[in-house]
This record gives C-alpha cells, structure tokens and sequence, in this order.
C-alpha cells in the first residue's frame, strides 16, 4: 500500500547534481537532483550504513562518501564490481512540494 508523504519543497531540495538527506517519519532519505530530475532512496548505504545523502552525485549515481560505493539512482544497484543495492523509493512533485513513497 502506498505512504506518500512530504519529503521537502523544491526550493529545499538539492540544487541539480547534489545531493542532501532528509528525515521523514523515521525514515532517513537521500535525495538526489540528477539534471533537475529527483530521485530518492535509502540514505544507508548497506556496506558500513555510510550517509549517502552526504555523498556526490556522478554521472546517474550517487556515491557514498566514506569508501565510494557508487549506486545507480534509478535501479538503486551498485555499480560494478561491487555487489549489492539500496532501495528506491518513488518520489513525485506535486506543486511546490516533494513527496515520496515510504511504504
């Protein structure tokens, strides 16, 4: 069942190529601007729970700050050679907010 709910406004959300973390009903966010196309997904990354959301943004992908485990922002799969993902969450603009599917 979908729980859409408001991550941030546009105007709070990171400006193209960055990114940010966000907190919302105890689930902690990443939000990517990939060319002024958002994504989200779980802000830990799965190999040493590294904020993602404090990492940079390359190419589709967001890399973990602390040891550069790249993930791909649509799939939410590692980049090679690394073998693991982090869950996408859905994310949708609807006038000047930001929501995103938590469920």
């Amino acid at each position: 069942m979908e729980h859409w709910v408001k991550l941030c406004t546009l105007t709070e959300a990171p400006e193209p190529n960055k990114a940010c973390e966000i907190s919302v009903e105890g689930v902690d966010v990443c939000l990517a601007n990939v060319n002024g196309e958002l994504h989200a997904l779980d802000n830990w990354c799965p190999h040493r729970r590294g904020p993602l959301g404090q990492g940079w943004v390359e190419g589709g992908a967001i890399v973990c700050p602390w040891h550069a485990w790249a993930f791909d922002l649509k799939t939410g799969l590692t980049v090679p050679p690394e073998k693991s993902h982090v869950d996408v969450l859905p994310v949708r603009v609807e006038g000047d907010d930001v929501l995103v599917d938590i469920s």
